[in-house]
């Protein structure tokens, strides 16, 4: 379901051009759960950027459900990565401003479900009690641990039914007690949903636990 091929990406620094992905193929099959490892700077989240459709590259292209992101318009790839793709990042990215169901129910707002107000609620609040933060539905994010806000990320990630989950270390701010609970939950939710799951992690234990490990060297994805 998600096919990434011959991607190119660099970035201009003041005095030089670094290069970040020279060529870099995946191929990600439905339910398949698939870990990037590497080292700091190799390009992961990079990788991940361009692979959910954040980033455009320099050249190459990424398939998701046999709709490419990057022959289309921003408009449509928006629309797409709205409807096809969750996001969970390292840092939670939780507005501040809105309590902990008005966070989950975000992504529901671009109308892509055709969901009433009521029924985007409703959804958030059972995605919240499938992370066991159903009495945390009205907080705010600052009230929560950080082990909360990742949960409640998690359960954000889920609100459109995608069909891809990226996640760019999900535990990386995380005690090792907690990074474990979140990510059981993170492989219980994307099966339960029938997603397919791309994880960024510098833990090979996280990695390990995937079908797949792959990592990223000299701008190319080779098995670990």
């Amino acid at each position: 379901m998600l096919k990434a091929n011959n991607l190119f990406k660099s970035y201009t620094l003041p005095h030089k051009q670094v290069d970040v992905l020279k060529g870099a193929q995946i191929s990600v099959g439905e339910n398949e759960r698939v870990a990037i490892v590497g080292r700091s700077g190799a390009g992961k989240s990079t990788l991940l950027h361009v692979l959910g459709g954040l980033d455009r590259p320099e050249s190459g292209d990424v398939i998701v459900d046999d709709q490419s992101l990057y022959s289309i318009s921003r408009r449509k790839r928006t629309a797409i990565r709205a409807a096809r793709i969750g996001f969970v990042f390292q840092s939670y990215h939780l507005l501040p401003e809105m309590d902990v169901a008005e966070n989950v129910m975000l992504p529901a707002l671009t109308g892509v479900l055709k969901l009433s107000r009521a029924e985007m609620k409703a959804r958030a609040l059972d995605l919240l009690e499938r992370v066991g933060l159903s009495d945390r539905a009205s907080h705010m994010p600052m009230e929560l641990s950080g082990g909360e806000q990742q949960r409640v990320a998690l359960a954000r990630a889920l609100m459109n039914t995608p069909a891809l989950i990226l996640a760019d270390e999900p535990t990386g701010n995380l005690d090792s007690k907690t990074g474990s609970a979140v990510m059981k939950q993170l492989f219980e939710l994307a099966s339960l949903n029938k997603a397919a799951l791309v994880m960024v992690t510098h833990s090979m234990q996280s990695a390990a636990l995937c079908d797949r490990v792959l990592e990223i060297k000299e701008g190319l994805l080779v098995e670990a």
